[in-house]
């Protein structure tokens, strides 16, 4: 594909004059001309601005994380993944065999792969020791380019057909009940994390309506009027400029002041924003957790 300098703003959350520093200052990116003379950036720009971040957020400088070569970037890289094996080694054989199904889009397999290993642990054990440092690892495998955008889709929406197959077998509430409200904004489309905090919530009793991903802010008042709703949850996962989420975060928490509103998401990002008062970050699931405790209580 071709990329335009603030489409990579949008993806990597860089601004665009910050890339333009960081090409002219540090020759981090070398973007293409087309027949008009004007600049475009290919998908493996792109990766090496992605990885470029990463590295940064990790703790290597930028000058240092801009002078590597793509090579030295994969030799990172592979250690970034080889982080994501499991002290448990059967986790870990869960993690290795769910991926080599997945990259063969072996859907029988890999359904019954984990499906045994629900049964056995539980979906929040699951969930937290084998699905999400899975999808961790495809991540870091995408940015390595050892695996294709298609394969890691068919591994996300196999985990998003058991997260939506517990969520349903769970009876819903009645109406009355007090209500979480979960959403994604206009700009994020991972629901993973968003689908397993509904199902914990529903499991703890808790009455949730769920709008899924890419909604309006406009669309998330008309609901927000509609409904008592007293705790609002949405995640940040996906890169982009910090003025811009905190702007989001502003107008959210003067428009529902009343409301509390729960972020979850990417650390990395999370802790350089200036939260509002009425907006609170849980870092763990087991945070969320006692959080889900906490007000079940009080209720």
């Amino acid at each position: 594909m071709r990329y335009s300098i603030s489409d990579l703003e949008q993806l990597s959350g860089v601004q665009t004059h910050t890339i333009r520093i960081w090409e002219r200052r540090y020759h981090a990116l070398e973007p293409s001309r087309s027949a008009g003379n004007t600049r475009f950036y290919d998908d493996q720009q792109l990766k090496r601005l992605l990885n470029i971040v990463g590295l940064n957020k990790s703790g290597l400088k930028i000058s240092q994380a801009c002078a590597l070569s793509n090579q030295e970037m994969d030799a990172l890289l592979d250690q970034q993944i080889k982080a994501t094996v499991a002290e448990d080694e059967h986790f870990e054989y869960y993690i290795s065999q769910m991926l080599k199904h997945g990259i063969s889009y072996s859907e029988f397999h890999f359904d019954e792969l984990i499906t045994a290993g629900i049964e056995h642990y539980g979906l929040n054990k699951m969930y937290k020791y084998v699905l999400y440092p899975l999808l961790v690892r495809l991540g870091l495998m995408w940015r390595r380019d050892q695996l294709c955008p298609a394969q890691e889709h068919f591994i996300v929406n196999m985990i998003r057909q058991k997260l939506y197959k517990a969520i349903d077998e769970i009876p819903v509430l009645s109406s009355l009940a007090p209500s979480w409200l979960l959403f994604l904004p206009e700009d994020e489309d991972h629901d993973i994390g968003l689908l397993f905090a509904h199902y914990m919530l529903k499991s703890a009793g808790q009455k949730v309506i769920f709008l899924g991903s890419k909604v309006p802010l406009d669309s998330l008042t008309d609901a927000m009027n509609n409904k008592n709703i007293t705790q609002l949850l949405f995640f940040i996962v996906r890169l982009k400029p910090r003025h811009e989420i905190n702007q989001y975060l502003n107008e959210l928490s003067a428009r529902f002041a009343d409301v509390k509103i729960r972020i979850a998401g990417d650390g990395k990002i999370i802790q350089e924003l200036e939260l509002p008062s009425n907006v609170s970050w849980f870092q763990s699931i087991e945070e969320f957790e006692h959080l889900i405790t906490k007000i079940k209580h009080a209720n």
